[in-house]
């Protein structure tokens, strides 16, 4: 994957005690290499809410929304249309070193609670952040409304991907 085109460096030692409120608004530029990594038209708008809040030893919770609007391809017509992603974000990040280190081959179980994301050098990239909950918004199976289906309705039995298969096969003798 290329380097992130969406980039929001903050610095964790920066963050005040009472937490901080921070608005990331993709510029045109970094809407445009979202679109062209993720295969997608366009992206008219990317726009996110988010509050910092310190947590315990050196951890930093992430909480906030995105919304965006964009322009898909329909899976079924082949045709633009326009859609959006609203996403809810909710994850905690620690320093590297406060993460428990898993040896090569070891198992590591996760319970109920992921754990907090990794921050390094004493950041955060919420850009990254914002672009990593915009894409598992997105519809894998982008559809336009309305948008359905069908098989050619004179095919019958034509149609099945059997039927070519049943043709095939020897007539049955009555043995």
């Amino acid at each position: 994957m290329s380097a992130n085109p969406l980039s929001r460096p903050i610095r964790v030692e920066t963050l005040p005690p009472e937490g901080l409120e921070i608005e990331v608004v993709a510029t045109e530029e970094e809407r445009a290499a979202l679109a062209a990594e993720n295969d997608i038209p366009s992206i008219e708008r990317l726009v996110a809410h988010l509050r910092l809040r310190p947590v315990a030893a050196d951890g930093v919770a992430v909480g906030g929304r995105l919304t965006a609007a964009l322009t898909r391809i329909c899976v079924v017509t082949l045709e633009p249309f326009e859609t959006t992603v609203d996403e809810p974000i909710d994850l905690r990040f620690a320093p590297e070193s406060h993460l428990p280190q898993p040896h090569p081959g070891e198992e590591v179980e996760i319970g109920a609670n992921d754990p907090p994301d990794p921050y390094v050098n004493g950041e955060i990239d919420l850009g990254a952040v914002v672009a990593e909950f915009f894409v598992l918004g997105l519809d894998p199976h982008p559809r336009k409304p309305g948008a359905t289906f069908a098989l050619d309705a004179g095919a019958g039995d034509a149609a099945s991907p059997f039927a070519a298969l049943s043709r095939l096969k020897p007539a049955d003798k009555g043995d």
